[in-house]
């Protein structure tokens, strides 16, 4: 994506990697110590609106999502507003989502950017069993070719 679509478009690539961060349950100091920068760069990094390649790369490495997850999840309105909710016990919210210790609640709620990773995960499975097939076939093809000459 080049720089000019970027800022042109609702996408905020250092609020995108903060919100994978923190979904993952990961810190800003441990994402620091994995890239080998401090706190504090972290932090002006996830205020960027445009990330470099160099750091796109390795940070979508250490999250485990596609760089371009991260450089093209746009900001919506409905995302800000289930951001900002807080949905624990003891909010002021009226209860929507809270679950009770002795209740079964099947109407959980999924937050669009945690189906998002979870997607991007499964799609990187898919693509690792694909690879292995292709290289099965290769093999194949090579056995078969080797006893024909």
């Amino acid at each position: 994506m080049e720089t000019e679509n970027v800022k042109d478009s609702r996408v905020h690539q250092g609020a995108n990697v903060g919100k994978i961060r923190r979904y993952e349950g990961m810190k800003q100091i441990t994402l620091a110590n994995e890239l080998g920068v401090s706190q504090q760069f972290v932090s002006q990094l996830e205020q960027q609106k445009v990330i470099g390649k160099d750091y796109m790369e390795k940070i979508a490495s250490i999250l485990k999502v596609a760089p371009e997850v991260i450089e093209n999840m746009e900001e919506t309105p409905i995302s800000v507003v289930i951001e900002n909710n807080n949905f624990e016990n003891g909010s002021n919210n009226s209860g929507i989502g809270y679950v009770n210790e002795n209740e079964v609640n099947d109407n959980r709620i999924i937050h669009p950017v945690e189906k998002i990773i979870e997607l991007t995960k499964e799609n990187a499975s898919l693509y690792e069993r694909m690879m292995a097939n292709e290289k099965e076939k290769v093999a194949l093809l090579e056995k078969l070719l080797n006893e024909k000459k």
